[in-house]
């Protein structure tokens, strides 16, 4: 999702002494601290082998598994969805549950439901109703208690034990919000339609039941399920969504049938159905109603969109050259968003680059679908994005949603309670491919205002506290700098550290190893330490444990042998990277980079050597997008 909380003025109070007893991490770390501070569940992890220390899945590493059958029924104008549902749930954990978590996003709508900010009357429905409820066969008692909200405890008749399984079943039905979000109506005949159904909470290995509430702020954590889910429209309604699309014959009309399936192997942008043909009833097969069935296998969502009056674009890129796969790019959208015309070209170009580059690993999936709504949101194989008209910012904005595809969607990353794992690296990427598109000085610029700006210059305690600080205790400005512009900035600083070759072998090694599963921040942390042969964790420490800033200082400036020796001060304590440029007595300038290397043996103060035989009349210090809290003390010019 694209983050705007860096304009949020809101400070919730939070006292340092309560974060230091939550997370068990000192205020100011110690310069050259080799281990990195571990909760209590994740040494019993540890312990019971699911996790290693060398960041690989332990040998005794499990997941739960569900199987989900779902047919809705979808009328606009007609508000209310209904739905039934029947879940095999797989207990592939060594413990016997006495009861299941059963996630139902949707009340998030129900006044008086916990949520990150308020809600305008819009917003706000009765929320989801369950009409029948079923424990392997047998009707249970549902209650719909008004203060049950987005999750539930269900407790078991009979026990659900080790490698068995169990089926339930659900008749719901729900009204769908007038106020389109991360989902909801986006007009009268265009519904959106995510965290729709219920689903069973993930059971993992360290925390046992996520039982966090949705709050509309902490997004994704969800099982890698099997999805079997039928829509049913009225005639001339489209349903884009996450999977195959099984029945496209059964659905499309001749003519438009043969256009999206050219659009599969197509590099050029083909109009599956314009304003026009949508409008002429020509696209749909005309029956009262029809039924788009799809399928997906190993997914963690769901999310579908439906339409009577989009534009339907398409084409495809190839996304793994050594298979020759394609993946099909997808849009769909009111004809007078003028950005939107573009937008398949942008999909393609987000697909090629990310899996060509940043993070250089194929695009896992068959499609993506950019559907115009409002959220800047991301799903499984679906973006949920506005309309502007700056093209370049369009473009920006899905590039950061579609690079969710990898995190948090293929790396199964714990979202609500470590951000920094999903947001923090779609922010790097969106850096980086943007460093491609606009040159690095223009996209260092954009980071730098809308990525950085706020952190490094506001001095509330908020802004500082530890990266790793789980999420469902942060609001506002501080989950925002946390989730997105910090930890995208360690990474970051992490490349410049071990240098783009070795950052891609570990990343694509840590990709390698956990995707499809539920990794945890240590994962990644001892992942990078192991496969780059190197204890990183005086770097992990200071970016992600610690609440350090970046603030740098020319602390003196002497001449020496070969050149000149340089000390530079770090006050803020953060391993940051910096360019010392340098102005000679002759006029002539250089640029000299040091990497966070510089700061491994002392994290207080180093001292760097220009290799120079002239005379050197000024120099200063400049951290580019690692932007300096106070640049008053960056400079030292000869007297």
């Amino acid at each position: 999702m694209i983050s705007h909380f860096m304009l949020d003025l809101t400070k919730p109070l939070l006292a340092k002494s309560w974060l230091v007893a939550l997370l068990g991490v000192p205020l100011l770390p110690a310069p050259t601290a080799q281990t990195l501070y571990m909760p209590r569940n994740v040494k019993e992890a540890i312990r019971k082998g699911t996790r290693s220390l060398d960041g690989r899945p332990g040998p005794n590493y499990w997941e739960n598994h569900g199987r989900y059958s779902i047919s809705l029924t979808v009328a606009p104008p007609d508000r209310t969805i209904r739905g039934t549902e029947q879940i095999s749930y797989s207990n592939n954990s060594p413990d016997t549950l006495k009861s299941l978590v059963i996630k139902l996003f949707v009340n998030i709508h129900k006044p008086g439901a916990p949520r990150a900010g308020g809600a305008a009357d819009a917003y706000l429905t009765s929320g989801v109703h369950i009409d029948s409820f079923a424990i392997n066969g047998t009707a249970t008692p549902w209650g719909n208690d008004a203060r049950t909200f987005t999750w539930k405890r269900v407790p078991l008749k009979t026990p659900l034990m080790p490698h068995d399984s169990v089926r339930l079943a659900f008749d719901w039905h729900y009204e769908i919000s007038l106020e389109a979000g991360r989902e909801g109506m986006i007009d009268s005949t265009t519904y959106y339609l995510a965290y729709f159904y219920p689903r069973v909470a993930v059971f993992d290995d360290y925390n046992g039941w996520d039982t966090m509430d949705f709050t509309d702020q902490q997004e994704f954590y969800s099982d890698f399920n099997d999805y079997d889910v039928t829509l049913n429209v009225p005639a001339n309604y489209v349903v884009w969504g996450t999977g195959t699309l099984l029945n496209a014959a059964d659905v499309l009309q001749p003519a438009p049938l043969q256009r999206f399936n050219n659009s599969l192997t197509s590099d050029q942008v083909i109009h599956v159905a314009t304003r026009e043909q949508m409008a002429g009833d020509s696209i749909t097969v005309q029956k009262p109603m029809n039924a788009w069935h799809f399928r997906a296998s190993n997914i963690p969502d769901m999310a579908f969109a439906v339409s009577n009056h989009y534009d339907w674009d398409a084409a495809s890129v190839i996304v793994d050259d050594a298979a020759h796969r394609r993946a099909s790019v997808q849009s769909a959208f009111n004809d007078t968003a003028a950005d939107y015309h573009h937008m398949v070209h942008f999909g393609q170009h987000a697909l090629d680059w990310l899996s060509h580059n940043w993070p250089g690993v194929p695009y896992p999936y068959e499609k993506t679908t950019i559907v115009q709504g409002s959220a800047d949101m991301e799903y499984p194989m679906m973006v949920n994005d506005g309309s502007t008209p700056d093209t370049v910012f369009s473009r920006f904005v899905v590039e950061h949603e579609i690079a969710h595809t990898y995190f948090p969607f293929y790396m199964g990353t714990n979202e609500t309670r470590y951000g920094f794992m999903d947001e923090g690296w779609a922010t790097t990427f969106e850096y980086l491919i943007g460093t491609a598109d606009l040159g690095e000085e223009r996209a260092s610029t954009f980071f730098q205002q809308f990525r950085v700006n706020g952190w490094i210059h506001d001095p509330s305690p908020l802004e500082d506290l530890p990266i790793v600080t789980p999420g469902d205790v942060l609001k506002g400005v501080a989950y925002g700098n946390n989730a997105y512009g910090k930890p995208a900035l360690g990474y970051l600083a992490m490349k410049d550290l071990l240098g783009d070759a070795q950052f891609k072998k570990c990343l694509q090694a840590y990709m390698d190893r956990w995707h499809g599963k539920h990794p945890m921040p240590w994962d990644f942390f001892n992942t990078f330490s192991n496969v780059s042969g190197k204890n990183l964790n005086w770097f992990w420490n200071d970016w992600y444990f610690s609440n350090n800033y970046i603030d740098l200082a020319v602390a003196s400036v002497t001449k020496a042998r070969n050149g000149y020796s340089v000390v530079i001060d770090n006050i803020g304590g953060m391993d940051a990277p910096v360019d010392i440029r340098v102005k000679y007595a002759d006029g002539d300038s250089a640029t000299f980079h040091q990497t966070p290397a510089i700061w491994e043996a002392n994290q207080r103060r180093a001292t760097v050597t220009i290799p120079t035989t002239r005379a050197v009349s000024s120099l200063d210090l400049d951290g580019g997008i690692w932007m300096d809290a106070d640049t008053t003390n960056n400079k030292w010019t000869r007297k």
